[in-house]
């Protein structure tokens, strides 16, 4: 019987599988392809985990150099200890393998280690290798110190406990400490300066080029002040001369002495200075908005004039046929050059609003000498008949103008309308300032004085040199090899003790394992062993160990204990007179005092 089309179909497409079972037989092959992919990553994942990048060619070099000489010294100390092949075997692939995984897993690595050192002399070089990784590799302090207290742990109980019964424990256990401090705190200490060391020249790297960038884009800013500043200049000098072309051309317009087509070219005349002043603003305020940076005010400084220029502002405003009254009083004082062309470019931006929005209307300029400022005033009645619609261009920027440079020098502005339905503008300039006011917005030659609003914790000068970091002086960073040098100094003091410790400690062993000439010869054979043995010394199995067994046969189920005589030997360090005393049922039963070879 033919297969149906959809039978066909299933069984090409899964492929040759157990009759009857089609479906079976096209899950197994994706089932073991996302398996195998699963494994694949999750084994790629490990590897990168436990020896982690970047792999160069220095690295390479160094890792297998490493391996070499620590496997190398692992054989070594195996074959000194007279150690079987098997031995040989498993303790230099255990290190190699250690070695091999201390990069990507230092804490693992460091607590095997310490547990193996304590007990198995082969593992004593890979300590210092582990002990660094986990001083570079453990960034954060209290880590690294918990991972440390614990591989001392580890490594003084294992010595504790594979040690013998010949030296007692606080020695193996001050063996542990001194040498756990040796060949494992003083690399720790070593890999965290170094660690410490790169990760501060990379932040200073990055931070010097954030400098770089910060004063590129600060002198970029010093040079958009510029352009604002002559933008300014140009709105409050060309403004000014062209709102008084337009009043004299509005004025001349309805000179009844002229004829119809001068009257239509006076026309003309104040029809091109309006626009010219439209298209003023216009230059103006795109300038305006390209260059003037957040938070920055307008330059103190430019062309214009000082209180001399004044006069000629009242005189260009009467020639336009504006009533102008300018008045002085108070003694008058010498002014910062700032302060002067303040208080001009207030006069001259007050007259030239008066002239737009009041045209016709008297005005009354006066400067007032306080005793501690300079008060800037300029008022305007109101005007005959208000101006025609459409004819009076405003960029809104004046009196923003006026209050910015009034700021750089200390001062205020305040404007508003008079009693008298006219207009009042008064400005209080002080005579002396501390700069305070304009640091973050310039000096009077439109460059940053000191580190401008907003620009970080750095400033370059404008004239070049290198930049700085706020707070960074040559006091301000502190070199991590202080605290390393510190916890050094600390290791090598604890080893000196250990150090007196134990020869003091070697001195009182020698002193119990010593018994006089003197003492021997009062002790007679025969003697309760308590007796005797409140006589000798306490006796050190570890001085006397080597002389267990030489001498004379010791008597049958008798306990011995060999003491170190005072009389010198002759043949040298070697050749030592012992004192043996055997007791048997609580009776000395034997002494002997003879030369022995250890």
């Amino acid at each position: 019987m033919a297969a149906t089309p959809g039978t066909a179909d299933r069984t090409t497409a899964t492929g040759a599988g157990t009759p009857g079972t089609p479906g079976t037989a096209g899950k197994g092959p994706g089932t073991g392809t996302g398996r195998a992919v699963l494994v694949g990553l999750v084994a790629g994942r490990a590897v990168r985990r436990v020896l982690p990048g970047p792999w160069g060619a220095w690295a390479l070099v160094r890792e297998v150099v490493g391996l070499l000489v620590l496997s190398g010294l692992a054989a070594l100390i195996v074959s000194v200890a007279h150690g079987g092949p098997l031995k040989l075997a498993l303790y230099v692939g255990a290190v190699a393998l250690l070695f091999a995984m201390r990069r990507g897993l230092p804490v693992p690595v460091m607590l095997a280690t310490a547990a193996a050192a304590g007990a198995i002399d082969s593992f004593a070089p890979l300590l210092v290798c582990a002990a660094w990784s986990v001083g570079y590799r453990v960034t954060r302090a209290l880590p690294t110190l918990g991972v440390m207290a614990a591989s001392f742990t580890l490594i003084t109980a294992t010595a504790v406990l594979h040690g013998d019964d010949v030296v007692p424990a606080k020695g193996v256990a001050g063996f542990a400490v001194g040498g756990f401090l040796l060949f494992a705190g003083l690399p720790a200490l070593a890999g965290r300066y170094h660690a410490q060391r790169r990760a501060l020249l990379v932040a200073l790297r990055e931070r010097n080029d954030q400098l770089e960038r910060e004063r590129v884009m600060i002198a970029h800013q010093a040079r958009l002040r510029e352009r604002h500043r002559i933008a300014q200049d140009m709105h409050d000098s060309l403004g000014h001369q062209l709102a008084l072309i337009s009043v004299h051309s509005g004025a001349l317009e309805v000179d009844r002495s002229l004829t119809d087509p001068q009257r239509a070219a006076v026309g003309v005349l104040r029809q091109a200075a309006v626009a010219a002043m439209r298209e003023l603003r216009v230059v103006v305020g795109v300038l305006h908005e390209e260059s003037a940076p957040p938070g920055a005010g307008r330059a103190g400084g430019g062309s214009g004039g000082g209180l001399d220029g004044i006069e000629r502002l009242a005189e260009s405003s009467r020639a336009a046929g504006a009533a102008v009254t300018l008045s002085r009083s108070g003694d008058g004082r010498p002014l910062a050059a700032a302060t002067e062309h303040a208080a001009y470019r207030i006069v001259q931006e007050a007259l030239t609003n008066a002239h737009k929005h009041a045209p016709g209307a008297p005005l009354t300029v006066a400067l007032r000498y306080e005793p501690d400022a300079l008060v800037v005033e300029v008022a305007n009645g109101p005007a005959p008949e208000p101006p025609p619609a459409g004819q009076v261009v405003s960029g809104g920027q004046g009196l923003t103008g006026l209050r910015e440079r009034a700021r750089l020098v200390g001062g205020m502005v305040h404007a508003g309308p008079s009693g008298e339905g006219g207009w009042r503008l008064a400005a209080v300039l002080p005579y002396q300032h501390d700069g305070a006011a304009g640091a973050a917005a310039g000096t009077a030659d439109g460059l940053p004085a000191g580190p401008p609003a907003g620009a970080g914790a750095a400033w370059a000068p404008p004239g070049g040199g290198r930049p700085r970091a706020a707070g960074l002086g040559r006091t301000g960073l502190r070199s991590p090899a202080v605290g390393c040098a510190a916890g050094a100094g600390a290791v090598v003091l604890a080893v000196v003790g250990l150090l007196v410790w134990g020869v003091m400690a070697f001195v009182q062993a020698l002193d119990d394992a010593t018994v006089s000439k003197k003492t021997y010869e009062s002790i007679a054979v025969g003697s309760a062993e308590s007796d005797v043995r409140a006589r000798l010394p306490a006796g050190s199995r570890v001085l006397t160990q080597g002389y267990q067994g030489t001498g004379p046969t010791p008597p049958a189920g008798a306990s011995c204990s060999w003491y170190l005589s005072d009389e010198p030997g002759k043949d040298g360090f070697d050749d030592e007179y012992v004192a043996r005393f055997c007791f048997k049922d609580g009776t000395l039963i034997d002494k002997q005092h003879y030369r022995a070879k250890v």
